[in-house]
Order: C-alpha cells, then sequence, then structure tokens
C-alpha cells in the first residue's frame, strides 16, 4: 500500500522549481492527512518541517531532498525514482532535546530543540554561569560567551563550530559544549548520558544578560535553564541506504 505523501518546499527559486517538477507527476495530500512528508530545501526548512511536526503533535516520517547549501539532513535531489528511493530509504530516530526556561522576571518557557539549546551573552561582558548535572554542580562558575548542549544528530552543526566533540547516531549520549570560555580556561565540555538533565544558572543576570536559544527559537535575559533529552518523541528521518545520517556523521571526523 502506497502511503499518503505531503509535499513541502522552502520559498527559494530552487525549491520551488524541484516542487514544480514532482507535483507534475505525483499526487499529494495535505501535511495534515500525510502518511509520510517530503521535504525540498536545505537543514534549515528540515528543522523548520520537524518542528512544526512537533508542534502539531502529529509525527510522520520525512524525507528530504537537498535544494539548500548543506543539505546534512538532506538526501540528494533527483525527480526520478522516487517511489523506488523511499521504498529502499533508511528510518532513523532522533529525539529532541526540552528546554525549559525561566526569566529574570519569572516567565517559564518550555521549547523542543533538535540540534541544540544555546546559552549566549547579551551583551559585551562575558556571561557568568553555573554549570549543574542531574542536579549536582559541576561548574561554580563557567565564564564565558556562552554554553550549549548538542543531540547526536546537532553535533555536527553549531556544536562541531565550537570545538565540540561529534557524537554517532544512536551513541545515547549529548555534548555540553563552551563556547569561548574564559575560566576555567582548560575545559573543553564534557560528553553526557541522555538521561542526564544539564541546568544553567546566570549568576549576573542584570549586569551580564544571557539568552537561551532552542534551535532558532530565543528566549531573552535566562535567570535559569534546564535541558534533557524527550526520550518519550521521536522523529522519524528518512534517507537513501548510501547517504545514511549515521554514515555522514561518522565519516565528519575523518574530514580535514
Amino acid at each position: 500500500m502506497t502511503l499518503a505523501r505531503a509535499l513541502l518546499a522552502s520559498p527559494t527559486p530552487a525549491a520551488r522549481e524541484a516542487e514544480a517538477e514532482l507535483r507534475r507527476t505525483h499526487d499529494f495530500v495535505a501535511p495534515e492527512d500525510a502518511d509520510m512528508i517530503i521535504a525540498l530545501g536545505g537543514d534549515g526548512f528540515m528543522l523548520q518541517t520537524l518542528h512544526a511536526m512537533l508542534e502539531r503533535r502529529r509525527i510522520v516520517p520525512v524525507y528530504g531532498m537537498n535544494r539548500g547549501t548543506v543539505g546534512f539532513l538532506m538526501n540528494n535531489w533527483s525527480a526520478d525514482d522516487l517511489d523506488a528511493r523511499l521504498s529502499r530509504a533508511r528510518t532513523l530516530s532522533v529525539s529532541p532535546l526540552v528546554m525549559d526556561a525561566v526569566t529574570i522576571e519569572g516567565e517559564r518557557v518550555t521549547l523542543p530543540a533538535i540540534n541544540e539549546v544555546s546559552l549566549l551573552r547579551e551583551t559585551r561582558q562575558t556571561a557568568w554561569i553555573e554549570v549543574s548535572v542531574s542536579g549536582r554542580v559541576v561548574l561554580d562558575e563557567l565564564v564565558c560567551d556562552g554554553v550549549l548542549v548538542a543531540t547526536p544528530a546537532g553535533s555536527t552543526a553549531y556544536n562541531l563550530s565550537a570545538h565540540g566533540p561529534i557524537l554517532p547516531l544512536g551513541s545515547s549520549l549529548q555534548a555540553l559544549t563552551p563556547i569561548s570560555p574564559f575560566r576555567p580556561r582548560r575545559w573543553r565540555g564534557a560528553i553526557l548520558a541522555d538521561s542526564a538533565r544539564i541546568g544553567f544558572r546566570v549568576l549576573d543576570p542584570v549586569k551580564r544578560p544571557v539568552s537561551a536559544v532552542a534551535d532558532q527559537r530565543e528566549v531573552r535575559d535566562v535567570a535559569s535553564v534546564e535541558v534533557a533529552i524527550d526520550r518519550a518523541t521521536a522523529l522519524k528521518l528518512m534517507f537513501d541506504p548510501e547517504h545514511a545520517l549515521d554514515d555522514r556523521i561518522t565519516m565528519e571526523q575523518f574530514i580535514s
């Protein structure tokens, strides 16, 4: 039985042209009626598509084709043999992070993050942040431009550019990575089990304000943030066998 498919495209000319080509030869349904989604765009559009499913609370597999720039989360673009490619595709499950932030005004904001949650200084003043893991303070004072928590799927994104470790998919790990740390000078971060709950307390939130960003959604002037893997939620990404995400993540460790 053929699954009901929805087709979504980013607003770029390349994605719109690809969308028109596929619609000439295939039938698609509305996203809310679909058993799977085909997404045309780049990594940013894939994240947007996944976040939209989380908001609707209806999760179906997503098969992306790259009509963007990097396309790390996407398959190669081709309008040919779509049915055969979908039948051969491997499905990988990715659990998102949940960020629970409290602002200095007492507002509480909870957001999901598929790649990472990052805390970033808002001004020229460095951030002073206390770091805890599962309720235990592990750093009394991290002086830095910021700090982030990344999933295995997101470990090759902002985390990698901040010199964090690449985590294999299925490793049940998360990366805790400082961004331009000043004190402690030699602390490079940590690799933690995905069961760990990571807490951040901003030590001087008025003089040294900090924002918290869950993927692309920002909460400004935070006083504290807690981050944990949402193991009850599984996003499903589909990949061609020759372009599986776990293989790509592995090979990133050998790129100079």
